[in-house]
């Protein structure tokens, strides 16, 4: 049956006036507490995409009046606009959340400032630097290599690559390409990148961004000379005795700012080995030396990752617990996975397993929200391979501590790590939702959805009269990125319940037992909702065949 048909069954029953779910006649004890589950998570989810647009409203009140480009941060830097912190950490995510939430700013003044940014800022050709409202100009007279190759870096991994991996092809992934094919004239090489950036971090830093850039992009464009470029810098590192970080470095953060490098060979060595079984066989035991000796000398008893060690002595350089272990862990996930180390996987659970234990309400990044949205972040991505009851309830706890450090006005604390607050409330409101989400969002909407043995179950309610669509995910990784494999990977959003488009899909109204069947692409483009005040719709979705 083709939407068209389906379209008038299912306004038929999504009308129902005060229903409440199936609570008429007899249920078991388990159905209610499921159904106890749904209407909870609805709430969470509710406040997550609340908090999320109030951000974004908060942080657009806060732009340039003339150029429509948001700044650094609210106290010392709010007279320009940078790549690797303005560009990287706080803008996508306000196009993210308008994404999801918001089409109308979506479609409007999020595409603006991506205009204006590329007008204003590109410099070596698409090359972004800093741009000052007050000059209406570059802010620096000078151009310094170092500071456009970092700000490119930053930009391109942790601003436009999340929004390739949920929109898939996009202007966002066009200006991604673009610098990309301008970035090989000022730097290629492993040892262009030069400077002083965060300590002594920026070569490594720099590199992994890239390696994790182009290989992402190697898949998401299958141009070889994207790969080309991830092996002649992963070669570097992989390719010789002496130069992994672990051997040729005396600091090896394990944190953000350093941390990049590890994930970065392991994404590159991901591409070798779907593509270049030579090349797998030698970075092979050189990858396995360096994530073996971080297990030795960076964890805590615990099975978290110090900030930083000397990786020669073992010497433990800072104590503190990286709030970004989760992006350590996804390398040991997947290279777990694929090389048969069951040690590597237990690592991680290890880890995982301590949060709920020892980390409860934890302070991760001297108070600031940041700290909980990275450690969220990274919990969320491992929770879809190793999920367990006590995991999840850490993550419920520890968010609302995040939450409670939004302001008034939507802004958090005033700075890029702002926009961080978003990706994590909109990456936990998808967990709740499985990945459906809305067209015609409200705040008081309330949506949620639990995994069945066939399917899964949607529940929809609205305090006042509400139409609009539910949207179902797809295999973003296969059908926007194609790639060979859904690794685990710093930026991305887990894939719950996803719909193929050739597929029929079942969908059963829980209080009425009528059912109709849609295609995979009928449910990912969405189907229309409507819901009159006080009401609510509990659904089963499930695949045919």
């Amino acid at each position: 049956m083709r939407s068209g048909h389906f379209t008038s069954i299912f306004f038929a029953f999504a009308l129902i006036s005060g229903f409440t779910g199936c609570r008429s006649g007899k249920t078991s004890v388990n159905h209610d507490r499921e159904y106890d589950i749904l209407r909870a998570d609805g709430i969470s989810v509710r406040e997550a995409f609340s908090r999320s647009h109030h951000y974004l409203r908060g942080w657009l009140a806060q732009a340039d009046s003339a150029t429509g480009l948001i700044p650094r941060n609210l106290r010392e830097s709010r007279d320009f606009w940078n790549a690797w912190d303005a560009g990287a950490d706080n803008y996508p995510f306000m196009v993210l959340t308008a994404a999801i939430l918001d089409s109308a700013r979506f479609q409007g003044v999020c595409r603006d400032m991506l205009k204006t940014e590329q007008r204003l800022s590109s410099r070596i050709g698409r090359l972004p630097d800093n741009y000052s409202f007050s000059r209406r100009s570059f802010q620096f007279d000078t151009v310094d290599l170092n500071r456009v190759i970092f700000g490119t870096a930053e930009y391109m991994k942790d601003g436009l690559i999340p929004l390739t991996e949920w929109l898939g092809p996009s202007p966002w992934s066009d200006r991604m390409l673009g610098m990309l094919a301008d970035l090989p004239k000022v730097a290629r090489r492993a040892t262009d990148i030069r400077g002083n950036w965060y300590g002594n971090s920026a070569t490594v830093e720099v590199n992994g961004d890239l390696l994790q850039v182009l290989s992402r992009m190697y898949w998401f464009t299958r141009d070889t000379t994207l790969r080309d470029w991830v092996f002649e810098l992963a070669d570097h590192y992989l390719g010789t005795d002496g130069r992994l970080p672990t051997d040729a470095l005396d600091r090896l953060r394990i944190r953000d700012h350093g941390c990049e490098i590890i994930s970065g060979l392991c994404e590159a060595y991901i591409v070798a080995v779907h593509t270049d079984p030579v090349r797998r066989a030698l970075w092979k035991p050189r990858i396995h030396r360096m994530l073996d000796r971080i297990l030795e000398v960076g964890r805590n008893a615990d099975g978290l990752f110090y900030d930083e060690v000397d990786p020669h002595s073992g010497k433990v350089l800072s104590s503190r617990i990286a709030d970004n272990f989760g992006y350590t862990f996804n390398a040991y996930w997947h290279i777990g996975e694929i090389d048969a180390r069951r040690d590597y996987q237990a690592a991680v659970k290890k880890g995982l397993a301590s949060l709920s234990l020892n980390y409860r309400d934890h302070d991760w990044e001297n108070g600031s929200a940041d700290g909980d949205a990275d450690a969220i972040e990274g919990a969320l991505n491992l929770y879809q391979r190793a999920a367990t009851d006590s995991l999840a309830s850490w993550m419920d706890r520890q968010i609302r501590r995040m939450w409670g450090k939004q302001q008034p006005n939507g802004i958090i604390e005033g700075w890029h790590g702002d926009g961080n607050f978003a990706r994590t409330s909109l990456m936990y409101a998808l967990w709740k939702t499985k990945g459906v989400t809305t067209v015609g969002w409200r705040e008081d909407l309330r949506l949620s959805a639990q995994n069945t043995k066939r399917g899964i179950r949607v529940l929809v309610a609205a305090d006042s009269t509400w139409s609009g669509q539910l949207r179902f995910d797809v295999e973003r990784h296969k059908q926007y990125m194609r790639m060979p494999v859904d690794y685990p990977r710093i930026n991305q959003f887990p894939e719950w319940f996803t719909v193929e488009a050739s597929k029929q899909y079942r969908i059963r109204n829980r209080a009425t037992g009528e059912t109709s069947v849609l295609q995979g692409s009928d449910l990912s483009r969405g189907i229309p909702v409507s819901l009159s005040a006080g009401t609510e719709i509990l659904l089963d979705i499930s695949a045919i065949n």
